[in-house]
């Protein structure tokens, strides 16, 4: 499928993958609706980062609402669903909101896309949902592991996407991108939280366990797999994971952070950034052998020249005072 001149809504499109997402999209030549999650403020999130395009439209709602899923779905080709509750920490203190937001959320989505004849619905699922790998490199076929609430709701909100297109026909591609990081991103992540202090001159930094390994993707990598997975037809009524197949462990990245940004930083344990024993997911390796049959994908950039395009966005000044290095970020 051609994007260039579909009608497209992004949710979650305020946020760190759904704002370089939707730049992407307007590079394809597509007419972009994003969806910001309504504030007083009159914020658009990363979106505010965007230059100005006559093919972006903003809207301002909630995902929770479903009269409003129903409306701004009118007329759209394709949906992309980001919009998400996505910390682990807070999941552990507001489970509730989990459920309403990646659960509830992705029904109203589903339903509006089911109500308003969408062409195709790439729903947004996550790594976490495999828990610590029972065997790597991790493919689709792992067992889910509700490890967090967090997992637990995404692993909801898979199954009821995956529900409509089995119940009911609707084209829905379950999108399964693994550790994602880069620009953006938010510091309740490592990658930013190790950045961002270091760029402000700590000599320490606070950080959970460093032993659990993970597979890393940079930003743009993550979005072309999204564009890959939308564009080809036979991604429909699949799970499909974005990853690099390629493991390396916190303390490893925190060394090679280090080595690039020239520093001799201070690594200290704070117990508030540890998970329950039970919760943490010790490895992510993720096997990327079925997005790449299906559409061609193949990941762009090592974890190195990720890390470099990374450090190099936070360094400059105006993005790292939009971060406040010494709060805890839940």
């Amino acid at each position: 499928m051609n994007l260039s001149n579909k009608r497209i809504l992004v949710t979650g499109a305020d946020g760190f993958i759904g704002s370089h997402l939707t730049e992407m999209l307007l590079e394809n030549g597509c007419n972009v609706k994003a969806l910001s999650q309504y504030n007083s403020f009159n914020s658009w999130g990363w979106l505010e980062d965007i230059p100005k395009n006559k093919n972006l439209e903003v809207v301002s709602g909630d995902v929770r609402d479903p009269h409003f899923c129903k409306e701004i779905t009118k007329e759209i080709d394709i949906i992309f669903h980001l919009a998400a509750l996505i910390a682990i920490p807070y999941s552990y203190i507001a489970p509730g909101s989990y459920v309403d937001t990646n659960v509830k959320g992705t029904l109203n989505i589903c339903q509006a896309a089911k109500e308003n004849n969408v062409s195709r619905v790439i729903h947004t699922s996550t790594s976490e949902v495999y828990g610590t790998a029972q065997y790597v490199p991790i493919d689709e076929k792992h067992p889910k592991q509700a490890q967090s609430p967090y997992s637990a709701s995404k692993i909801g909100a898979d199954a009821m996407a995956m529900s409509f297109y089995n119940a009911f026909g609707l084209p829905v591609t379950i999108a399964r991108p693994f550790n994602t990081y880069g620009p953006r991103q938010s510091a309740r992540a490592i990658i930013p939280t190790i950045i961002s202090q270091i760029a402000a001159g700590k000599k320490q930094i606070k950080l959970g366990d460093l032993s659990p390994t993970r597979d890393f993707n940079f930003v743009k990598d993550t979005c072309e797999g999204f564009i890959g997975l939308a564009k080809n037809d036979t991604t429909i009524g699949k799970e499909i994971n974005i990853a690099s197949n390629f493991e390396i462990s916190m303390n490893d990245t925190l060394e090679l952070i280090k080595k690039i940004m020239k520093s001799d930083v201070e690594f200290i344990t704070d117990e508030q950034r540890l998970r329950p024993e039970k919760s943490e997911v010790f490895r992510l390796w993720g096997d990327n052998t079925l997005i790449k049959s299906l559409t061609g994908f193949f990941p762009k950039y090592s974890i190195e020249e990720g890390l470099k395009e990374t450090i190099a966005w936070f360094t400059k000044p105006q993005n790292l005072k939009k971060y406040k290095i010494d709060i805890y970020n839940v």
